[in-house]
């Protein structure tokens, strides 16, 4: 299974459903906090291009948001791209 990094708040819905979602599926995960860490949220948003929390990678590849990965998963594909090599 691919390494699965999530760039979170603590206040986030769409971060909780997001780890919700992972941990259904008992998908481990890395969570980097960026709440009050510029240099952090710097980092998410350099790697990501997204400004916006969550930001979720699966391996090195962005997939985007909370309902990016809600729509791989409906379509089917979110399993694919955890497993791929």
């Amino acid at each position: 299974m691919k390494e699965v990094t999530i760039y979170t708040t603590a206040w986030c819905p769409f971060c909780i459903r997001a780890k919700m979602l992972l941990d259904h599926k008992s998908v481990p995960y890395t969570e980097i906090k960026v709440d009050g860490d510029a240099e952090k949220r710097r980092e998410m948003t350099e790697l990501s291009g997204g400004h916006t929390v969550p930001q979720i990678f699966i391996g090195e590849t962005p997939i985007g948001g909370c309902d990016d990965m809600f729509a791989l998963e409906r379509q089917g594909k979110l399993d694919t791209l955890l497993s791929a090599n």
